[in-house]
């Protein structure tokens, strides 16, 4: 996105995921956001964006939008880094998201590991991910991107990891190549976990929570 669109992406009253740039319309829940809790009013500028990289500006008219400008399509500059994690416990989850997605991280991935003690089986895995999927919009309107990270998972760790670096004191720095690193559970990785990866990295001396972890690694692989 050139400077010219991020500024007018970063002066709008607010910036919203949609359906639909040609037809906008907002969800109640939208709705509300806009007019009763950041009080929006008539002619004020919204942007709004399908999170695939394309975004529109609108006026504020009544209840809902109008279009005030044309499409407008942005190539997708994020590093392709995927960062996948094993669910730690609590609201943790979708504090990893958040700023992942703040982060620009391309995808994320939610880890079933070895030694995991929180996990996630059918209807409550579809739950738990929808609901970090929600975050990730919220988080992509608060920092005004236009680029929604994919929510991947749960899926077992021993499927990705051959295609992953894994976390793990005493491993080699990151380089440009990691393209998908994965941190393990709080209990550490498994011996087979470790010899499936493709290899091994450290995030630095000290031993890191979970959420730790997944943001260092996303802020150290876009550094490379």
């Amino acid at each position: 996105m050139n400077e010219g669109d991020l500024a007018v992406v970063r002066s709008a009253s607010a910036h919203l995921v949609v359906d639909d740039l040609a037809a906008v319309s907002l969800s109640d829940e939208a709705e509300h956001h806009v007019f009763r809790v950041l009080r929006v009013r008539d002619g004020e500028l919204v942007t709004v964006t399908d999170g695939q990289g394309a975004w529109r500006a609108c006026r504020a008219s009544g209840r809902g939008l109008v279009p005030d400008g044309e499409v407008r399509h942005v190539d997708d500059e994020r590093p392709p880094i995927t960062i996948a994690w094993a669910i730690p416990k609590r609201d943790r989850p979708e504090w990893i998201v958040q700023k992942l997605t703040e982060l620009g991280v391309a995808r994320i991935v939610v880890l079933h590991a070895d030694r995991s003690v929180v996990r996630w089986d059918g209807a409550r895995a579809d739950k738990h991910v929808e609901k970090l999927r929600k975050v990730a919009v919220e988080a992509l309107q608060q920092s005004r991107g236009v680029m929604l990270p994919t929510v991947e998972g749960p899926v077992a760790a021993a499927d990705l990891l051959p295609a992953a670096v894994a976390a793990e004191p005493g491993g080699r720095p990151l380089n440009g190549d990691d393209t998908v690193i994965a941190v393990g559970p709080e209990g550490g990785w498994s011996e087979s976990e470790l010899a499936a990866a493709r290899d091994t990295v450290s995030l630095g001396r000290t031993v890191l929570r979970v959420e730790t972890a997944a943001l260092a690694a996303a802020v150290l692989a876009r550094l490379r």
